[in-house]
């Protein structure tokens, strides 16, 4: 099922993580740049940032996939040989595992709720590679957010071990310096 390449970047809050991996996503030369981004506008200041966020990455030559949850209703937008960019993990998770919040029903709380979410987001990631000629991942570090409940950090660890064993390279970002651990 491999096609493409995959590149998981992680590091700290302004570690340079993302824009370094928009700089690998453009060097790939896909047939288009596609950005995933996680980003819930819950506040006008968020909207205003999503929207201006959209409106830089558009000039900048990136078509935007606002997917903050249930990754695989962005498979149908992506096409063969596009270069892929999803940013970020941390965000994702963040929205799954606190779905239901208004409604007091955690999906963190559900028996099976977050295995199922990561049976499709493995799944996922594995078909977005099948169609990609490149495909970044980027996330905070597991340590990076402030920690409510060990949930949260016991699945971003699980993810993220996940998708440095599956990559073609994984890169830690300090300061601006991308570190390849694989």
């Amino acid at each position: 099922m491999v096609q493409g390449q995959l590149v998981f970047v992680s590091g700290g809050v302004r570690s340079g993580k993302s824009a370094y991996a928009e700089t690998l996503v453009r060097q790939a030369r896909g047939e288009r740049n596609i950005y995933i981004a996680s980003g819930i506008a819950r506040d006008p200041e968020m909207a205003e940032r999503i929207a201006r966020h959209r409106k830089d990455r558009a000039q900048d030559g990136w078509w935007t996939i606002e997917q903050p949850q249930q990754l695989s209703e962005a498979l149908p937008l992506i096409r063969q040989n596009d270069a892929v960019l999803w940013d970020c993990v941390t965000t994702w998770l963040a929205n799954e595992l606190y779905e239901g919040f208004e409604q007091g029903s955690l999906c963190a709380d559900t028996p099976g709720c977050m295995e199922q979410k990561w049976h499709e987001l493995k799944n996922t990631i594995d078909s977005i590679r099948a169609k990609a000629v490149y495909f970044a991942v980027v996330s905070n570090e597991v340590l990076d957010e402030p920690l409510v409940d060990d949930t949260y950090q016991e699945w971003l660890g699980k993810i993220h071990q996940w998708l440095a064993s599956r990559a073609d390279q994984a890169i830690e970002m300090e300061n601006g310096l991308a570190i390849r651990r694989k």
